[in-house]
């Protein structure tokens, strides 16, 4: 399922001219992990990708929902 996050990383990728084996090893992840979170997959781990975003000056951080809209 394509997420927001899969797509901005797609996106950035493509804008640096960079192939998933470029970013992998760049990042200094797995080319699996690359795929899988271009893929959107659902259960990645956040350290390994805010190592990835990293390399494109962008951090994911837990943020706080509230149910009742405030």
């Amino acid at each position: 399922m394509k997420t927001i996050l899969s797509s901005t990383v797609k996106e950035l990728r493509k804008k640096n001219k960079l192939t998933q084996e470029d970013l992998a090893m760049k990042s200094g992840l797995g080319l699996r992990f690359v795929r899988d979170l271009e893929q959107g997959k659902p259960t990645l781990r956040l350290d390994k990708v805010n190592q990835l975003l990293e390399l494109f000056g962008y951090e994911m951080q837990p943020t706080r929902y509230n149910n009742d809209g405030k």
